[in-house]
């Protein structure tokens, strides 16, 4: 009784620390889109100098830098919010083909973030280094650089993002992921049709499958036919 009330405060501390990972690792990619989007937006749209009263893309006067890193950013945190969500009900679904879909989704699209936060990445970077600060430019160049650091670190949380997809996949494939309804809908509810710990079987849980029954030579009430 000690030994199974060990594990499964073991195994209740083992899904205690999952959830908290998974749910730092939705909460980051939100942050770093909204640091990146919301530097670009508020600090790197800024006047050249005193002759140039209009605002300029501070990536090299790049325009296209500026909006890509913005639509970036905002198709992230977007992303983010739906696959929480998502997260949110993936217990509910019951359907198989749903499940495998959602799974499948969340690894393509993490894919695809880490691919353009990559190009956001290398984009920004080459244009900053092309860009002359003038007195203007200077005052943004610190928004700059939180924007090309964070599109790094994008870049990072997005691969691990789209290898957790991929295990829980894999995961599923094997296990019961997909067949939620062949366990107990608590944690703790024990697995149908596995015996007990103990090696004697529990008849509350499990039953006897079919035809694994040993039959007898000669049943009570039944008289083998003389031919």
């Amino acid at each position: 009784a000690g030994m199974g009330s060990g594990d499964a405060a073991a195994g209740k501390q083992s899904r205690t620390r999952t959830a908290a990972a998974s749910c730092v690792l939705s909460f980051l990619p939100q942050i770093f889109s909204i640091v990146v989007f919301g530097s670009i937006i508020n600090e790197c749209y800024v006047n050249k100098d005193s002759q140039h009263p209009e605002l300029l893309c501070i990536f090299n006067e790049n325009e296209s830098a500026c909006s890509y890193g913005i639509a970036v950013g905002v198709i992230a945190f977007f992303g983010c919010i739906f696959f929480f969500v998502v997260d949110l009900y993936f217990q509910q679904i019951s359907s198989v083909k749903d499940r495998k879909r959602a799974v499948l989704l969340d690894l393509g699209f993490s894919g695809f973030l880490a691919f353009l936060w990559f190009v956001a990445f290398c984009f920004l970077a080459n244009q900053w280094q092309r860009t002359t600060l003038t007195r203007g430019f200077s005052q943004g160049a610190d928004a700059a650089r939180a924007a090309i650091t964070f599109s790094f670190f994008s870049i990072i949380i997005w691969v691990v993002l789209a290898l957790r997809a991929l295990q829980r996949y894999r995961l599923g494939t094997d296990m019961s992921l997909f067949a939620p309804e062949q366990f107990g809908t608590e944690p703790s509810a024990p697995y149908p049709g596995y015996p007990g710990g103990s090696g004697a079987e529990s008849t509350e849980t499990y039953q006897s499958p079919p035809f694994t029954e040993t039959l007898e030579a000669n049943p009570k009430g039944y008289q083998v036919p003389a031919y």
